[in-house]
Parts: C-alpha cells; structure tokens; sequence
C-alpha cells in the first residue's frame, strides 16, 4: 500500500523565494483555469444547443502552453510540471463537484494553502537531503526514508514549509483477535469498551482566549503595513500549533488501536448534522472526528487489522449491554445508564462502546 510522508524544510532565503515562484505559478494556473472552466459552463447553460464540450486536464494545460505561456515568460523560471499538477487537481476538483462530493471550486488567493507538486525525478540523498526537479537540493530536519518517489508536494504552513510524498510498504500482519469498541464523545474524545477513557487534547478550547487576543491585534494595526503583516503570521503560527496538537493526540490513538486490537469497532457518525447544533459545533471540531476515522482506516489496512464501520441507527447507547434491552429514549444530559428491566447502572458512553463491541460478534 502507498504511504505518505511529511516533514519540514530547513531552507535558506534563495530557496524560500523560489518555492514562492512556484506557489505563484501554480496558483495563476489554477486561476485562470477556473476562470475559463466557469465560462463554459455559463456557455453551456446559456446556450443548450451549442454546448461546448468541458475540457479535460491535457486540454488545459495546452491551451494554457499556448495562450499564457508565450505571454508570461516567468512562466519557464519554475518546473513546467507545477501548472501542469494544479491543472489536473482543479480538473478532479471539478469532478468532485460534479459527482456532489464537494462543492464548487474556488479562487486561490496569495498567502492562503500555498502549495505546488513537482513530478519527474525525485531523489533522497543521504538521510536528510531530497533532490527535487528545477529546485534542487532541500536539506530536512529529520531523517528521511531510504525511499523511490516520482513526485513531491511542496506546501507552507504559516511561515514553515513541508514536502510530503508517497512511497509504498508492506503491509504488517500482528495477527491479534481481540475486538474493541470505540464510542466517540464531546466530553472525552473516546470511550473504549475496555474501560479505558482517552481525554481530547481540546487544543482549541485551550488556545481559544490567546487566538482571540492575537486576533484583536490584528484587526487594530494598519492594513498592508509591516505589523500587520507580524501579527498575521503570529496568528497563523497559533492556528499551525493547535492543529498541530490534535493531530498529534489523533495520531497516538490511532496507532495505538490499530496496532493491540484485531477488529475496531466504530459508528458511522453524521458529522455535518452534529455540527448544525450550535451549542456543540465548537467542541466536536475541536476533537476532529473526520480526522480520527480517516486516520483509523489507512492504519488498519497498514497493520493488518479490522475496521468494522456500525450504522449510524445502530441504538448502541439506548440499549442495555446488559440484557439487550432498549430504551424508548435518552436524553444528552443523561450520562449515567440505568436499565428499567434490569436494574444495570453503567456509564452511558461505557454502554455504547461494550454494545458496539458486541455488534461484530
């Protein structure tokens, strides 16, 4: 299976401006292929009869050689295969949009997700330096995998930057049979039908007063001066840091379950309809459930255990894990589980984890 790595750039100032070239490459190519991808849909839909047919990534980037190119020469300071890569990405964009995946894609604005791909040849030397196409040679951090890699994604994160790229591994076999339910929840993060209770990191709630502080500043100081710009990068460094945070509890969970259980056992939640209740929509991205189980699958499938998805009707906290019987209703505020047939007092997300638990079986 493909894995994929990330790790930061340690970059002088000549390579910090050349990877803006490129940010700025692609992002005109992915703007100006929006912007003529929307004409032709607005053609198509005013005149049925002469539909013109939507043009697929190959056809873009030769239009975009032989209209922009030729008219903006900076256009050949930076890989040719970075506006080629944002072209094929806004085509699958596109094509998310049209499948009802995703929604309409959008114009990219400078200083915002700056990001480019190279492809061609992409070599590791040593144990912290990577050759890339044009650019050349970028000095990491941390040691990098002895690996062979076609491609790289070069993207910025407030003021740090970070290649990612994919390279393939075995799979791992640790041949354990023990199941286990997992319960996701506002107040902890999980609940384990093992009896283990994990706390979020709760990053954001953590930060929340600090982030609003930063950004109070910002609003006071000058439009377009230099402070301005300071307390804008400050602001991005506290975003980086709390997100960096949950996804560093997020990562240490997710491994650990993948790596001791045979079988995970988790609900299919509707995340975008518990984030239409105002109350909680703050502390349940705050634990980043989307982000727990995209995690959970790909380790699965690395380590060689089972990810078993429950539907999201499954009544696994109004039903007693003792005698299987079901309560007509349950309120949120109701944390303790008490059964009126048997008498059974439990923790309520306790209870819904050893039901889950219980649902593969």
């Amino acid at each position: 299976m493909l894995l994929g790595f990330k790790t930061e750039l340690k970059l002088n100032n000549k390579q910090r401006t050349e990877l803006l070239r490129h940010c700025g490459v692609a992002r005109h190519a992915w703007n100006w292929g929006l912007a003529l991808t929307k004409q032709i849909l607005d053609h198509n839909k005013a005149n049925p009869g002469s539909k013109i047919k939507f043009p697929t990534a190959i056809d873009l980037h030769k239009w975009l050689v032989a209209l922009v190119k030729s008219e903006n020469e900076w256009y050949y300071e930076c890989s040719k295969s970075t506006p080629q890569q944002a072209l094929m990405a806004l085509r699958e964009a596109w094509k998310r949009c049209f499948n009802k995946k995703a929604g309409v894609p959008r114009f990219r604005k400078k200083g915002r997700h700056d990001s480019f791909t190279l492809e061609g040849t992409v070599k590791i030397l040593g144990n912290n330096k990577i050759q890339v196409p044009v650019i050349g040679v970028l000095r990491t951090y941390e040691r990098l995998p002895q690996v062979l890699t076609k491609s790289a994604t070069i993207s910025r994160q407030a003021d740090r930057w970070f290649i990612s790229f994919r390279f393939e591994v075995d799979q791992q076999d640790l041949a354990n049979a023990d199941v286990v339910g997992v319960d996701l929840g506002v107040k902890a993060l999980c609940t384990l039908s093992t009896g283990e209770v994990v706390i979020g990191a709760k990053s954001y709630k953590k930060y929340e007063a600090k982030l609003s502080r930063m950004q109070w500043l910002h609003r006071r100081k000058v439009k377009g001066s230099a402070n301005s710009k300071k307390a804008q990068m400050q602001v991005a460094r506290l975003h980086t840091k709390i997100a960096n945070i949950r996804k560093d509890t997020l990562h240490k969970l997710t491994t650990l379950l993948a790596k001791n259980h045979g079988t995970v056992v988790i609900e299919d939640l509707n995340v975008s309809g518990m984030m239409a209740n105002h109350k909680l929509a703050k502390a349940i991205a705050d634990m980043s459930f989307f982000e727990f189980r995209r995690q959970l699958t790909y380790k699965c499938e690395l380590y060689g255990s089972k990810l078993v998805v429950v539907d999201r009707w499954f009544p696994s906290s109004k039903t007693c894990s003792n005698c299987g019987t079901k309560k007509e209703t349950l309120g949120l505020d109701e944390r303790v589980f008490e059964c009126g047939h048997c008498g059974f007092i439990i923790d309520r997300d306790l209870n819904a984890a050893i039901n889950l638990s219980k649902a593969v079986s």
